[in-house]
């Protein structure tokens, strides 16, 4: 791995990483909150995807010096760089689906545009991986903002910001974004807010669902670390799961 990495790229790789974590932990916590029991098998091959990559994205950090036991369970809840719409449990189908889904959406177009040598061949293999989780997602996200369409903008207007702030600022474009800057990605965060709410509207097409006015995200509000708006983080109870304290318990028994 090379040591060129800038601060900002280190931030954004732990970003999607624990992005990643967090899906994989309610892929598979809330398994069978789906409708089916294909439903539910497919959420559990999606936790494993998902986890498989988290383990990619931490030995690239671990390249960069963040340290493997902090990573895997020596963490806070505010040393976590996860989006904020996968702090909690999705109380329901719905926002389950609009939570998790666009999440997943939205932290493949951000791995994605990393362009970066220590990555080349990975974000193609992760890619690929990812294709089931689109087909998955997105068959449900329009099939559910047909059947459910009041259901699902009002999940929209709980998420939809939180999604856009991981994503980053409407203002960080060619000219502004540090990645870019740095050539660690080839795309600036406003195209890839672009690409997410095309993509949104794409998957709401013919329906009588109404998208939420975009957040631009203000930068004053925006911690650029965890790329969320400042404070939240995961509760105590999740934290203990995702750091597995009980299991460190039974070990020392």
């Amino acid at each position: 791995m090379t040591d060129d990495w800038t601060p900002e790229a280190v931030d954004y790789v732990q970003a999607i990483a624990d992005t990643k974590l967090m899906l994989s932990h309610w892929y598979a916590e809330q398994a069978f909150i789906g409708p089916t029991i294909q439903d539910n098998i497919a959420l559990f091959s999606l936790t494993q995807d998902e986890y498989g990559q988290v383990r990619q994205f931490f030995l690239q950090l671990e390249g960069q010096g963040r340290d493997a036991d902090w990573l895997r369970s020596d963490r806070d809840g505010d040393e976590f760089f996860n989006a904020a719409t996968t702090d909690e449990a999705a109380p329901d189908w719905t926002r389950f689906e609009v939570r998790f889904g666009l999440t997943d959406r939205a932290a493949h177009l951000m791995f994605d545009a990393i362009v970066h040598d220590d990555f080349t061949g990975l974000t193609d293999k992760m890619s690929e991986e990812e294709y089931s989780h689109f087909d998955f997602h997105d068959g449900w996200l329009e099939h559910l903002a047909e059947a459910e369409p009041a259901e699902f903008e009002a999940a929209l207007e709980e998420s939809l910001a939180d999604v856009l702030a991981f994503i980053g600022p409407a203002a960080y474009d060619d000219e502004t974004d540090p990645l870019v800057a740095s050539g660690f990605t080839d795309r600036s965060v406003a195209e890839l807010r672009e690409a997410f709410l095309d993509h949104l509207a794409g998957l709401i097409e013919g329906t009588s669902v109404t998208v939420p006015d975009p957040d631009p995200v203000s930068t004053a509000e925006w911690d650029e670390r965890r790329r969320r708006l400042i404070g939240g983080g995961i509760g105590p109870d999740v934290l203990e799961t995702i750091r597995g304290d009980r299991n460190k318990e039974f070990a020392m028994e």
